[in-house]
């Protein structure tokens, strides 16, 4: 019996994880006729994977020339984390407001430092924890058009935020700072709770503003390793 072919979300998928840990690298050119080689498929799903992959942002599409993935801009990236601090402090004032203790106890207790045996130390599955955690607050809100442009953001600086959790004091801090910006909601501390969360925000912010191509490079080693396994 053939196995089956990857479908065009398959195929999306697998080219956004590719673009995400840097195995494709930020400026490579990709065709659809080597993408469908590699994949065994059609060009077609490959076509429509690349139309939602540019319309997302990860990568350019240029006629006759092939697809490009798109080179980091630190300048543009930070004017998105200016714009997420807007966003995460509107989330705050609305979770202090109408998020039930019940969840905002249990998220705090899925963050508790001392909980070591939650802990996670690979920086996918930690970009992954990290973003439900400001999702999860948004969505505390109540405003769903305040979770669609707070996603919207995330998913266009998730490829940093991933190289932000290689460090493991990195990890440590997030864990204190997640779970002390949740004991500030319970109080309902809401200055408190919009100051915690700016200096983590700005932390994250930092760490772009100062990111290299040489970090860019260890990542992309690191991820292949870790594939070859």
């Amino acid at each position: 019996m053939s196995e089956a072919k990857p479908s065009a979300k398959d195929v999306y998928n697998q080219l956004r994880e590719s673009i995400l840990n840097f195995e494709l690298y930020p400026g490579t050119r990709v065709t659809e006729s080597e993408l469908a080689a590699q994949y065994g498929v059609s060009r077609t799903p490959i076509r429509s994977a690349l139309q939602r992959l540019e319309t997302e942002g990860y990568l350019r599409i240029f006629p006759k020339q092939g697809c490009f993935i798109r080179n980091l801009d630190i300048a543009e990236l930070a004017h998105y984390y200016q714009v997420r601090i807007t966003l995460e402090m509107l989330s705050l004032q609305l979770a202090a407001t109408f998020m039930p203790t019940a969840d905002l106890e249990k998220l705090a207790q899925s963050w508790d430092p001392a909980r070591q045996e939650e802990r996670s130390n690979d920086p996918e599955e930690m970009e992954a924890r990290d973003e439900s955690f400001h999702m999860t607050l948004a969505e505390g809100s109540g405003n769903i058009a305040l979770m669609h442009y707070l996603a919207d953001i995330n998913g266009r600086i998730r490829a940093v935020r991933r190289l932000d959790f290689t460090n493991d004091t990195r990890i440590d801090r997030t864990y204190e700072e997640h779970y002390q910006i949740c004991q500030q909601l319970l109080q309902r501390d809401l200055a408190e709770a919009q100051r915690l969360m700016k200096e983590h925000i700005s932390y994250s912010e930092n760490f772009v503003k100062n990111l290299t191509l040489t970090q860019l490079e260890r990542a992309r080693h690191r991820s292949n390793r870790t594939r070859s396994k």
